[in-house]
């Protein structure tokens, strides 16, 4: 028997076939793997992608349009091939030349991996910004970091999660090409002199950024734009300047040192960790973009004589630049040292320049989640860059100081460096002060902001401050992910609601249509059996089709109150149990999500939820009319399977806690219902597709506050006067769900008693009252789907195109276009 080839033998063999003509494709099926027939499919579809790319490099440089720069540390892009094939129209023509070879389409498609370079919300956000920008034809650029490592893929061991590393890279990547010719120098360390020529920041320790380029295509309009991701590489001479005989070997082995800066992204959602590799990922994108976006501005226009543009009063004229978070905030001082000390522009005219470049979208008011990094470690890594944010500082206090005279108090809230034991740089200070718009991503968000976390700044500076509710992509999220539904929406309405979400109230026409009714409820069974399979597959638990598919999908944190949703598993467990023989709804209860490797309490709460599960789905009692599971792995492609299959989304963060959300509008545009409190954008959805159409309960952000100025929280009040509660609480205490360790939750029972800041108890009873009306409407299958086309016809305002029109016009001083420009086969008028 002969060996079996290797990967690269069996690719050489394939290629040398090719070459000689193949005979049958029975002989071919033999000697490529799926993942070369995967590989084979991603390079065809491909090859349309890079003329477009091409052409559409070629009118930019032409028309010479104002340029946006989404910087951002995270993009959750998921896989590429299908929504390649969507965007270009090249589905029914792939699937006919896979189904000719004989194979499986989604099989070939599963052999991608996922891009999982982000966390959550703040990377998918970014990830759906691409693909509107591209659609809407703007000459737009996303940049980050090409990590080696994305988010780690989530094993559940026993109940508890371990977390496995993400070698997302290991088979090669198809759809990114390599730019050496644009390797960019990143400086660190050293220190700085002053001398009558300028400022110098010498003795720096250099790592090179090497750019990675990922196509973006728009939706159906030739358009392709470039995503640049930058992978830090040692140079040539790294350590050997001063090597001896001995150190070689060493020194070459260090150069691993530098390039860990693009190793890993850091797995923490809503959560600062003040670490210096961080800090060196922040500066590393800007620093490598920055020398970029110059490059591009300075290069003469198309056809012209000029060698370059020099007057860079005109840079705000030719380049945005949004910060997506703090994370990059860096980039205002990076764009002061450029202009000041290399390009020698005077501060004033500068510090203009950059103002009228930058802007800034803040995600949280969790004080956790706040980046404030430390004085000795910015003196130590980038000493220049200190110097800078100090003059910043300095000349921002001196304009407060005239503004409001004799205000100290008001001067030490608002500086950019912090005072106490240990100095810090407050980067949401610094990204105000050096931007001229800042967002936030929801209306009640960006109130809040003004409100309370940026009340100063509002005052100094109200005309600032504004508000972009997030959107999602409708490609991805529905054309895409649930080609039953969008083929019953275009039936009824046609498919220009593809790039014009808003079309979808047209729908509100057919809402007595019975069969309109059925087909909707039709897609989503057949949905529900599709997720049914391949949770039967993984989990090998049996699933009642006909049961409540109840999701909660998002990553685990205590504000995003999974432990709320526990106890009413608990509760309706109970209730089960006590009345067997009762009509009960039947209700698939999944939750999913990562916990950050260090957030022990978050930890605690998904073995709580698998803990849970071990018990209600054992039980005969109940049967299928419960089951508990936790989803494994909760990420792009998995959020793509579930949730159109969803009937019940769960929203039920504390109000004031979530900034939007985005998975609430995913849910939403795919026939769930949503069950959530008045938080993020679930107060616009509410809006969109009337409050009586969503199920909304508890504290109110008034509520909230109010609790806090009067008699605080006390959770004891709740546990003693709520039967059921007392119940829940005492069965998690007493080992109920944890038989061989009875303490085993003692420490999350202690923080929902002792220590809760998000406040569980107060909306359990609202919550729990909710649920049972979310039970009373499902034995109405006619009614519950009239609600569903309610809120599907709501859910045009929650593309991110809209969202995107919105910072273009409002931020970044361009108009968007629906305008299709020639194929590369057509000529460029």
């Amino acid at each position: 028997m002969s060996k079996p080839l290797s990967d690269h033998d069996r690719k050489k063999q394939i290629s040398v076939r090719g070459l000689a003509g193949v005979e049958n494709v029975a002989e071919l099926k033999n000697v490529a793997s799926k993942r070369d027939y995967y590989f084979a499919l991603a390079n065809t579809v491909r090859d349309h992608l890079v003329g477009r790319w091409i052409r559409t490099q070629q009118y930019y440089y032409e028309k010479d349009p104002k340029r946006v720069y989404y910087i951002s540390l995270e993009f959750y892009m998921g896989r590429t091939l299908q929504n390649t094939m969507v965007n270009l129209a090249l589905e029914n023509a792939c699937d006919e030349a896979v189904y000719q070879l004989g194979l499986d389409m989604e099989e070939l498609e599963d052999m991608e991996e996922d891009a999982g370079l982000g966390n959550g919300g703040l990377g998918r956000l970014a990830a759906c910004f691409l693909d509107s920008m591209a659609s809407l034809g703007l000459a737009a650029y996303g940049y980050g970091i090409r990590y080696e490592f994305g988010i780690f893929n989530q094993k559940i061991v026993n109940g508890w999660q371990v977390e496995e590393a993400d070698d997302w890279l290991r088979y090669g990547n198809p759809w990114e090409k390599a730019r050496p010719e644009y390797m960019r120098p990143v400086r660190f360390y050293g220190r700085t002199e002053h001398t009558p020529d300028g400022v110098k920041w010498v003795d720096t320790q250099v790592v090179l950024a090497l750019p990675y380029d990922t196509p973006i295509p728009g939706y159906r309009n030739n358009i392709v734009n470039t995503m640049r991701l930058w992978s830090a590489k040692a140079p040539c001479d790294f350590n050997l300047k001063d090597f001896n005989v001995g150190g070689y070997i060493q020194a070459v082995l260090d150069r691993n040192l530098c390039e860990n800066i693009s190793r890993v992204l850091y797995p923490n959602d809503n959560f600062f960790e003040g670490k210096e590799l961080r800090l060196k990922q922040e500066y590393f994108v800007v620093a490598a973009t920055l020398q970029d976006i110059v490059r591009r501005f300075k290069a003469s226009k198309f056809g012209s004589r000029e060698i370059v543009r020099t007057d860079f009063a005109h840079l705000p004229n030719k380049v945005a630049i949004q910060l997506n978070d703090t994370h990059p905030a860096m980039a205002i001082p990076e764009l002061m040292r450029v202009l000041v000390d290399e390009e020698k522009l005077d501060w004033d005219k500068a510090w203009d320049v950059c103002v009228r470049t930058c802007a800034y979208t803040n995600h949280t008011v969790l004080p956790e989640a706040l980046e404030r990094w430390p004085i000795d470690l910015f003196q130590h890594l980038l000493p220049r860059h200190l110097e800078i944010i100090f003059e910043i500082n300095r000349r921002f206090l001196q304009y407060v100081a005239s503004k409001f005279p004799g205000d100290n108090d008001r001067l030490r809230r608002m500086s950019l460096i912090e005072e106490g034991g240990c100095k810090k740089v407050n980067m949401a200070h610094l990204c105000i002060v050096g931007s001229h718009a800042v967002n936030g991503v929801a209306r009640i968000h960006s109130e809040i902001l003004i409100a309370t976390l940026f009340k100063d700044f509002y005052e100094l500076d109200p005309h600032k401050f504004q508000n972009k509710t997030n959107g999602i992509t409708p490609r991805r999220w529905l054309v895409m992910c649930n080609p039953g539904l969008a083929e019953v929406i275009a039936e009824r309405i046609g498919e220009e609601f593809v790039r014009d979400l808003d079309q979808l109230k047209k729908l509100l026409k057919f809402i007595n249509d019975d069969a309109f009714i059925r087909d909707i409820a039709k897609i989503k069974q057949e949905n529900k059996l599709k997720f049914a399979v391949h949770l039967e597959e993984h989990y090998k638990v049996k699933i009642n089709p006909q049961s409540m598919f109840d999701f909660q999908v998002k990553r685990i944190h205590e504000y995003k109150r999974q432990l709320l949703n526990c106890l009413h598993m608990i509760t309706y467990y109970n209730r089960i149990k006590k009345e067997p023989n009762k009509h009960w709804t039947p209700r698939t209860i999944m939750v999913g999500g990562k916990a950050a490797p260090g957030y022990h309490t978050a930890k605690m709460i998904i073995r709580l939820i698998t803990a849970i599960g071990e018990v209600v789905n054992h039980d005969p009692v109940i049967g299928d009319r419960l089951k508990v599971i936790f989803l494994e792995n909760y990420r792009v492609t998995l959020a793509e399977k579930a949730i159109p299959s969803a009937d019940l989304s769960e929203q039920i963060s504390t109000a004031g806690t979530e900034a939007s959300g985005t998975g609430n509008m995913k849910f939403m545009l795919n026939g769930a219902l949503t069950i959530g409190t008045m938080d993020g954008a679930n107060v616009e959805m509410a809006e969109e597709a009337g409050e009586k159409n969503l199920f909304i309960f508890g504290m109110r952000v008034e509520d909230v506050d109010a609790m806090d100025a009067g008699k605080g929280y006390h959770a004891s009040e709740y546990y003693n006067r709520i039967p059921e509660l007392k119940q829940a609480m005492d069965q998690i205490a007493g080992g109920f769900f944890s038989h061989k360790q009875p303490d085993l939750f003692k420490e999350l029972v202690d923080l929902l008693m002792h220590h809760d800041r998000f406040k569980v108890f107060a909306d359990y009873e609202a919550y729990i009252k909710c649920q049972d009306k979310v039970n009373e409407l499902y034995k109405n299958p006619k009614e519950w789907t009239k609600m569903v086309i309610h809120n599907i016809a709501g859910c045009g305002k929650f593309s991110s195109d809209r969202t995107i029109s919105q910072y273009a016009r409002e931020i970044w001083g361009v108009e968007p276009s629906l305008e299709k420009i020639p194929a590369p086969d057509e000529q460029l008028k």
